[in-house]
């Protein structure tokens, strides 16, 4: 059973927790599965001259932290956009994932390589991250980073930074981060603080599970 916090879902021949955190965990594999990091986003905005807000990658790696404390994988799967850009190797989200890598040092941790990730180069040798193309087989499904077909492989995925607009009253909108689920593909949101969010177009079957920060939401 999930805990409390997480949704326990049965899709594509095997048993995921989606978790408020944005990530899913595949617990008869021990794995964490993240999409989206972006790594130095903020700071190579800001080394562009855009005045964006600082402290993102802490706090994204407070997230991740806090997860790992509660979850106790044994492996972490980055599905793809590790690093946001060239920009972000000589950023101080670097050291500080550096220092986070320290404390994890008996965690596995595999990038699945994204379109940034092609632009940005592969993490550091020092980070001791295993590097792949798409696809990573595991258990039933294929891991990727761009959501496609893969025949006979349901696929886990990221790329599209996935949000699902909630309308209430006197027009108010919120839009809040999601996982889509189709026949054959889980998108996963973007775990950046940094990264913003594409509404969902949602076909005839398809679900969708927002987050709020604390728990899952299984919309109608």
């Amino acid at each position: 059973m999930a805990p409390g916090a997480d949704l326990a879902l049965d899709w594509g021949g095997g048993r995921l927790w989606l978790c408020p955190e944005r990530a899913a965990f595949a617990p008869d594999h021990a794995t964490l599965l993240v999409a989206d990091f972006h790594l130095g986003k903020a700071h190579s905005f800001r080394r562009l001259g855009v005045p964006v807000p600082g402290g993102t990658s802490e706090v994204n790696l407070q997230r991740l932290d806090g997860l790992i404390a509660r979850l106790q994988p044994t492996r972490l799967v980055f599905l793809g956009d590790f690093l946001h850009s060239a920009r972000a190797r000589t950023g101080p989200g670097l050291a500080a994932v550096a220092h986070w890598r320290e404390r994890h040092a008996a965690l596995a941790v595999t990038l699945v390589r994204g379109n940034h990730d092609d632009r940005a180069g592969d993490p550091p040798a020092e980070l001791d991250i295993q590097v792949v193309d798409e696809p990573l087989p595991l258990g039933p499904w294929a891991l990727c980073h761009h959501p496609q077909a893969r025949p006979g492989w349901p696929v886990l995925a990221g790329h599209l930074h996935p949000g699902a607009v909630l309308s209430g009253r006197a027009r108010d909108h919120l839009r809040l981060p999601c996982f889509h689920a189709t026949a054959k593909t889980l998108i996963l949101p973007a775990f950046g603080e940094f990264t913003g969010l594409a509404a969902v177009a949602r076909c005839a079957g398809d679900r969708c599970f927002v987050s709020d920060g604390l728990r899952i939401h299984a919309l109608p």
